[in-house]
């Protein structure tokens, strides 16, 4: 009777063992496949839209530092720089700017998000400065990543 049960615990062993690593069939990976692949379209979009807002986001915190520094320019010369110095100026002394006290930005003017740079006028379209990014299509206008990104005057 031992040997009996001995012999029936080695079956039910071997059979467990045997169940345990035999694998998984192609249904049940064509399965998870589908799982995946599911699960990143729903995924993906909301991922690259929350991109976009970033670079956004970053070319407003970017505009108001550079309107910041500008400030600080006009505080010490008497008036914002013109359109022809451009901001270069908050980096290196125009000819014509006596007080000029800088650089008044930490390394040096930044590209937008999307690598161009920004763009400059004195006096903008509202009578005051402007400082923009036209995003990522780097075009007049547009929705969503490729609208334009401006200090507000």
């Amino acid at each position: 009777m031992n040997r009996l049960l001995t012999r029936r615990a080695r079956r039910s062993l071997t059979r467990r063992v045997a169940g345990l690593t035999r694998g998984f069939t192609l249904i049940e990976m064509l399965v998870v496949i589908a799982i995946i692949a599911l699960l990143a379209g729903l995924v993906g979009p909301a991922v690259m839209n929350k991109l976009g807002g970033a670079k956004s986001s970053t070319a407003k915190i970017q505009i108001s530092d550079i309107d910041k520094s500008l400030e600080m320019f006009k505080l010490d010369v008497g008036r914002y720089p013109t359109s022809a110095e451009g901001l270069q100026a908050l980096d290196a002394k125009p000819a014509s700017a006596n007080g000029w006290n800088g650089p008044y930005m930490k390394g040096s003017v930044p590209s937008d998000p999307w690598g161009n740079p920004y763009r400059y006028s004195n006096p903008g379209p509202s009578g005051g400065i402007e400082i923009l990014s036209l995003g990522a299509d780097n075009a007049p206008g547009g929705e969503g990543e490729n609208a334009d990104v401006r200090n507000v005057q």
